[in-house]
């Protein structure tokens, strides 16, 4: 008889450690979506496909930054909807993607800096929570904007954790000379790698991988993207901007994320707002030089600053439209 009830508590002591197992596994996929407002595990699984297939470096900070985000947060005793829905852990994945990124990822230093950056990122979201929602505005992507620019800011001045030697980035220079025409190539590799570049990724069929996770979302999700998406390149190539960093998709990612916030998750997806969603991926794109202007010479990286203030910006006047002002929330599984 003894013998019996210990197998059967044993037993049920492995159930409950592999529910809890997947439980997590699930809030870390669904943190990884959150990136593009979907706490979807299937959508987070592409997205994780995507850095994995850029390289093994990047999928393993990125994922274990969503990991140790969901961890930290659960330690400190966040609420369990926010846990679920993966709240925790997209800030905390790009903090990790940008240390893989930036830094030198075969580094113990590198990942004792991630490991830091990433559980600073839970706190910093807390903050930043708490701070705007005084103001019914959400804190997007502005903690991992916050700790990723510290760490590039600061890397330079510790030689076992700065890879490039603590050198200093030079000013933009004028793009008078460089090419502005825009090759059917470059136009499809940029439009893919703009999706990429949202993770930091410049590699096409990262972007790829990064559309069918907002494809699995449905149609209206992916197609407000892909909208922002041309909207951010068409205004980049209309102004001018380098046929180089068009191809790449730095010139449009910023658009995608402001385009999904307006468009249908902090606004009700309508005949107005989606217009409004397409001027707010204008405005990003306009400004984003601006902020790679003001980090570049201190070595930073503009990130997704302009998304995040763009939002917060259109958001904020939105409450004057009352046409457009209804709120809505993140889609859910």
């Amino acid at each position: 008889m003894t013998q019996t009830a210990d197998a059967a508590i044993h037993q049920e002591i492995g159930q409950s450690w592999a529910t809890g197992c997947r439980q997590f596994a699930l809030r870390v996929l669904r943190g990884i979506g959150q990136v593009t407002f979907l706490p979807r595990a299937l959508t987070g699984t592409l997205f994780a496909a995507a850095l994995f297939a850029s390289g093994w470096e990047y999928g393993l900070y990125g994922v274990g930054g969503a990991a140790v985000g969901t961890l930290v947060a659960a330690l400190l005793g966040v609420e369990k909807e926010r846990l679920t829905l993966g709240m925790e852990g997209f800030n905390a994945c790009l903090v990790g993607v940008s240390c893989a990124v930036f830094l030198n990822p075969d580094r113990l230093s590198s990942v004792l800096v991630a490991l830091l950056g990433c559980a600073a990122a839970t706190v910093a979201t807390a903050a930043a929570g708490r701070a705007l929602g005084a103001w019914g505005l959400p804190a997007l992507t502005l903690p991992f904007c916050l700790v990723a620019s510290v760490i590039t800011l600061a890397a330079p001045g510790f030689a076992r954790v700065w890879a490039g030697g603590g050198g200093i980035a030079a000013f933009p220079q004028a793009v008078s000379g460089a090419r502005t025409g825009l090759q059917l190539d470059d136009a499809v590799r940029g439009f893919f790698a703009g999706f990429g570049q949202i993770f930091l990724m410049p590699q096409w069929y990262a972007g790829a991988l990064v559309l069918a996770g907002l494809l699995v979302a449905g149609p209206r999700v992916a197609g407000v993207a892909c909208l922002g998406n041309v909207a951010g390149m068409a205004t980049a190539w209309a102004l001018g901007e380098p046929a180089a960093q068009l191809a790449d998709g730095t010139s449009a990612y910023n658009a995608v994320l402001v385009a999904l916030a307006l468009g249908g998750v902090f606004l009700e997806a309508t005949r107005r707002t989606v217009p409004y969603a397409v001027a707010g991926a204008v405005a990003a794109t306009v400004c984003a030089p601006a902020f790679g202007a003001l980090a570049a010479p201190v070595g930073g990286h503009m990130f997704t600053w302009p998304f995040a203030l763009t939002t917060l910006v259109f958001l904020v006047a939105a409450r004057s439209f009352p046409s457009i002002s209804s709120p809505s929330g993140p889609c859910g599984d």
